[in-house]
């Protein structure tokens, strides 16, 4: 398989599959320090990124939103002094889906 970064996500329509755990697992493999974390029962994608400030952390806060419009893939984003937590997922399918993956790989390579 090729990188998930060099993917771009898919139109994700109420009732495709979400992503099996064969997949998760496949997937989580090329990256690095995301956890699964169930939220209110869905599978959500999660990061936290650490920087030296509240600047530095909006600034990648800002880049990330660049990639989700390009992308219109939409994460849930909470910046703080010094982190940034990403949560990706699927809210059409309330779960997990590969466009999840391929945007965690996104926003590592902007990280």
């Amino acid at each position: 398989m090729s990188q998930l970064s060099e993917h771009r996500c898919e139109a994700c329509r109420a009732g495709a599959p979400r992503a099996t755990p064969d997949e998760i697992n496949e997937y989580l493999s090329q990256l690095p320090g995301w956890q699964i974390n169930v939220v209110s029962g869905v599978n959500h994608l999660q990061k936290t990124y650490k920087f030296k400030d509240f600047e530095q952390a909006l600034h990648f806060t800002n880049k990330i939103g660049v990639i989700a419009e390009q992308e219109n893939h939409h994460p849930s984003i909470l910046t703080e002094w010094g982190k940034v937590t990403v949560s990706w997922w699927t809210h059409k399918i309330e779960g997990l889906h590969i466009n999840d993956f391929i945007m965690a790989a996104k926003t590592d390579a902007i990280s």
